[in-house]
């Protein structure tokens, strides 16, 4: 296996984008001892990444870029919207010198139609997917699309969702964006969604059941990771947990209980213990 560890920017600060908390959120994931961090871009796109590029640099960083599209930029409500998001997004990574985007990319956080999925809304999606991944090939950008749990989108919960309309794009630049946390809701187990997708799954957020350290609620591990060495897993695994030892994460990921873990033990034992199953 080929793996790259990183952090995302949630292990260290809330969802909402300022300079001081993305230049905070480098320096604590290079001192932590991961290869990378994914940093989730703001909807607003306020964000410099010619001095993002330099903090990344100092602190010998690698990076790699994520978007959760909006409820205003819901693909199967508001198709050109949501496109140029998109590029706007791809634009950023590039800029960053990174060659990966992923995220929720099908549809708006928290926006529902009130039935599943309709055939006619997954043509819409797959013609923005499409649109996108001939945009983001000429810059050198793969896209990972991550399925998200079911009181949260009734667009992609499942690795089988995202794939299925990865294929009506024929696109060889889309890939999957696994998330432990929700596939521990959707997926009837950890190994055969990361067997379905080989090598196709270049991402997953390794998070907890309870958004916790690794290894301390529900999620089976052995699965994960034994699936991940029958396909000779190449990509990033990028821990996504929560500590209310953060100011303002409580209000903005519902994250009611008290953490057991400050931020800093967090990633640091949540980083050894994917090591540790690594090795």
């Amino acid at each position: 296996m080929n793996i790259k560890f990183g952090a995302s920017l949630l292990s260290w600060m809330t969802p909402v984008w300022n300079p001081e908390a993305g230049k905070y959120a480098i320096e604590k994931t290079a001192k932590t001892g991961f290869d990378l961090i994914e940093i989730l871009l703001p909807p607003s796109m306020e964000f410099n990444a010619k001095e993002v590029k330099q903090q990344l640099k100092n602190n010998q960083l690698d990076v790699v870029c994520s978007l959760n599209l909006p409820k205003e930029a819901h693909i199967a409500f508001y198709p050109e919207t949501a496109e140029s998001l998109i590029k706007q997004a791809v634009d950023q990574a590039s800029e960053l010198e990174t060659d990966f985007l992923g995220g929720v990319l099908h549809g708006g956080i928290g926006v529902f139609s009130g039935n599943p999925l309709t055939e006619h809304e997954a043509e819409i999606i797959t013609q923005v997917w499409s649109c996108i991944a001939d945009y983001a090939k000429e810059k050198g950008v793969n896209i990972g699309i991550e399925p998200i749990n079911r009181y949260e989108t009734y667009v992609c919960n499942t690795a089988q969702n995202v794939l299925d309309l990865i294929a009506k794009t024929g696109k060889e630049n889309l890939f999957l964006h696994l998330d432990t946390f929700h596939m521990n809701i959707e997926e009837n187990n950890f190994y055969d969604p990361i067997i379905l997708a080989g090598k196709k799954l270049k991402h997953i957020h390794m998070t907890e059941s309870h958004r916790g350290m690794l290894g301390e609620g529900t999620v089976n591990w052995d699965q994960l990771f034994a699936a991940l060495k029958e396909i000779d897993f190449e990509g990033n695994l990028v821990l996504e947990n929560f500590s209310s030892s953060v100011p303002g994460m409580q209000q903005m990921v519902s994250l009611w209980q008290q953490s057991p873990h400050d931020a800093d033990a967090l990633a640091a034992g949540s980083l050894q213990f994917m090591k540790s199953r690594c090795s």
